[in-house]
Formats: C-alpha cells, structure tokens, sequence
C-alpha cells in the first residue's frame, strides 16, 4: 500500500506545481461583452506599406467576415496612444481589441519600464470595459532591449493574448516589406493571419 500511496501523492504534489508555475495564465474577457472589434496601434496598425485596403484591420475583416475598425496612427508610442485611448477605442464600444505598440517605444529608445507601464494602463483600461485584449508584440534580435520578454509578462499579469511576435516571419524578408520597418500588403496578409488564429475562438 505504502509504495502505491507515496508515487502517488508524489505525482500529485508535481502536478500541482506545474499547475501553479507553468500553466497558462486566464484570458481576461474570454467571453467578452461589447460590439466591435478595434485594431488600435501604430503604423503596423494604420497599414503603411500596403495601398488602400490592404492593411492587417481590413483584411482580418475579410477573413471573419466582420467590419474592423482601424484605430491606427502613424508614429504612435504607447504614451499617445495612452492620450487617443478614449476617443479611439474606449467610446467605441469594443468587445475585441487587436494592439500593435511599442515599436516606436522602441525606436525612440523610450524607456522599456515606461513604455510597458503604459502599455499595461492601456490594456487595463480596455479590459474594465469588458473587452478582449490581443497584444502584437515585438522581437527584433540584437536590437529588442528585452521588449519581447516584457510583452509577456505584461499579458501574463494582466490575461491579455499574447501574438508572441507579430513580425516573425515578415521581418527581413525583401518579398513580404515595403521598407526596412514596415510590411507590404504580403507582409500584412501575414500578420492578419496570425491575428484571426489569437482571436478564431473568441470570436
């Protein structure tokens, strides 16, 4: 009995650990109240790059077949778009809200403890309106300051989805970027992509 008991209980106990250490964090708003769903963000979001049409926002609305509204600004860091999140996002009603920030942040060399405390009063402030939030997130090697790690960990504290990094496999590749930074129309369909497979089952 007693050598059944211990590896059992021993099993037990390693199962509650994992569970408690390493299992997902809960989605926040998983079941989400609100009516639209909002792309909110910088250039990525705005769809630089790409002609009229084919930015991430419209063509993730062709793949649910649901009007997206494209909250995007050119430029955008997390502290103006923190200023616009009221008119641009919060008085729309949402239910889903796709983000891409920090880039610039990044760019501009904005501290990374500030951008992501603005980032996280961002994702707060959406979710106490009852919306999902999906965060596009940034890992650009040798230059990312540690952004991809605190995209993380700002979602895993607040349960937003995280789209570990939205450029992967965009990023560098001459076919799929208009410039150096921003993506073409391919590059976009990518990235549309990656965004309805984070939002499928909440839709």
């Amino acid at each position: 009995m007693k050598k059944f008991t211990l590896p059992a209980l021993a099993c037990l106990l390693l199962f509650f650990v994992y569970q408690y250490f390493f299992s997902a964090p809960a989605i926040t708003n998983s079941s989400p109240s609100g009516k639209n769903i909002i792309c909110f963000g910088d250039s990525l979001t705005y769809g630089t790059g790409a002609g009229r049409g084919m930015d991430y926002p419209a063509q993730l609305s062709r793949l649910i077949s649901r009007p997206v509204i494209n909250a995007g600004t050119p430029g955008d860091t997390t502290a103006s778009a923190l200023s616009r999140l009221e008119r641009a996002v919060l008085s729309q009603d949402p239910r889903i809200v796709l983000i891409t920030l920090g880039g610039n942040d990044l760019k501009n060399r904005v501290p990374k403890e500030r951008a992501f405390h603005n980032l996280k009063t961002i994702i707060t402030a959406i979710q106490k309106r009852g919306a999902l939030v999906v965060v596009g997130g940034i890992d650009i090697p040798l230059y990312g300051r540690g952004f991809g790690a605190a995209y993380a960990q700002v979602c895993g504290e607040t349960g937003a989805l995280l789209v570990p990094n939205i450029f992967e496999g965009v990023f560098g590749k001459k076919n799929l970027m208009s410039d150096p930074i921003h993506p073409n129309a391919a590059g976009y369909t990518l990235i549309a992509r990656k965004f309805y497979r984070a939002i499928k089952p909440y839709l």
